[in-house]
């Protein structure tokens, strides 16, 4: 861990000029038992740098016995990362990988030209009662890399930069900030940061990255004098530092980048530049051309 006790997470001033261009209430959908909440995409706003999708994934708790069992699944032409706060998910691929994620780590699935996955609790965790809460998001891939072939990185807490000062720790996910780089392996300029502050704590937000956000996972924060209880996404305005304080004990998720090659298509699992890659994807799945996972014999239907 490195410790600040002056440097990039202390504000220069309480500067408190207009920070925030927008804010977005997640949609909440109960999936049995397991509520997610979206913020991305929405009718206000389809992304953040090369953040196209962002879910919210309880707080949960399942009954000894019970679990999440997302079936397996295709996407294309982006990239999944999946952080949490509590509980496991145990990851499988048609690549071969089997991989469970705890939290503070990373797990980072390139989709590319297309890959499976699903996403369970795995048979062990099922034996007590067991939480679940993070985020899952979708990083959009550049022009250039929509087609790259898939693959999958998993890295654990003490691999990512850690940053302290008086009320407040910053593990650093993804990308820049705070003259730290994580060694998640991006396709675009980018950051992902999970900040837990104390009441009363400042954090400093550069203006290094043109496209930023910040998503309020528990407690309230105050940010150019408006008070933002949880399950709030803030888009920042571009080229405006802002400090960040906590009303209450919070943890927040700074996100951003800058701005993706033009806009994005989505439909159901797939992000493509190009409707008729969508629509070659829909067939391939429908037609059974992905690569299947191996140990799993369901999968999720194309939706009709």
């Amino acid at each position: 861990m490195t410790q600040f006790n002056t440097g990039p997470l202390d504000p220069a001033d309480d500067h408190d000029a207009p920070a925030v261009e927008t804010v977005i209430v997640p949609r909440a959908r109960d999936l049995g038992g397991f509520e997610v909440r979206r913020a991305l995409p929405s009718a206000r706003r389809q992304m953040v740098g090369p953040f196209i999708f962002w879910d919210q994934m309880g707080p949960s708790v399942f009954k000894a016995g019970t679990g999440i069992d997302v079936r397996p699944h295709p996407h294309i032409g982006l990239a999944t990362l999946t952080y949490l706060f509590e509980g496991q998910i145990l990851h499988r691929d048609s690549l071969g990988v089997v991989q469970a994620i705890d939290p503070g780590e990373v797990n980072w699935m390139t989709a590319g030209r297309g890959i499976v996955h699903s996403e369970r609790t795995a048979p062990e965790v099922r034996q007590t009662e067991a939480k679940l809460f993070g985020i899952q998001s979708w990083i959009a891939l550049p022009e250039r890399h929509e087609e790259t072939d898939p693959g999958f990185a998993h890295l654990s807490a003490a691999d990512l930069p850690t940053l302290s000062a008086e009320g407040k720790q910053v593990r650093l996910i993804a990308g820049s900030l705070w003259g730290e780089t994580s060694p998640v392996r991006t396709f675009s300029e980018m950051v992902y940061a999970d900040a837990a502050l104390q009441a009363g704590a400042k954090l400093p937000i550069a203006a290094e990255h043109q496209e930023r956000a910040i998503y309020v996972a528990q407690g309230s924060i105050a940010v150019g004098g408006e008070v933002h209880e949880p399950a709030r996404l803030l888009v920042l305005n571009p080229g405006e530092p802002v400090t960040v304080t906590a009303v209450t004990d919070c943890r927040i998720m700074i996100f951003g980048g800058e701005p993706m090659d033009g806009p994005r298509y989505v439909w159901w699992n797939f992000v493509s530049r190009s409707k008729d890659r969508i629509e070659q994807a829909k067939a391939d799945w429908r037609a059974g051309r992905f690569e299947v996972v191996p140990g799993e014999s369901e999968f999720i239907p194309l939706p009709e």
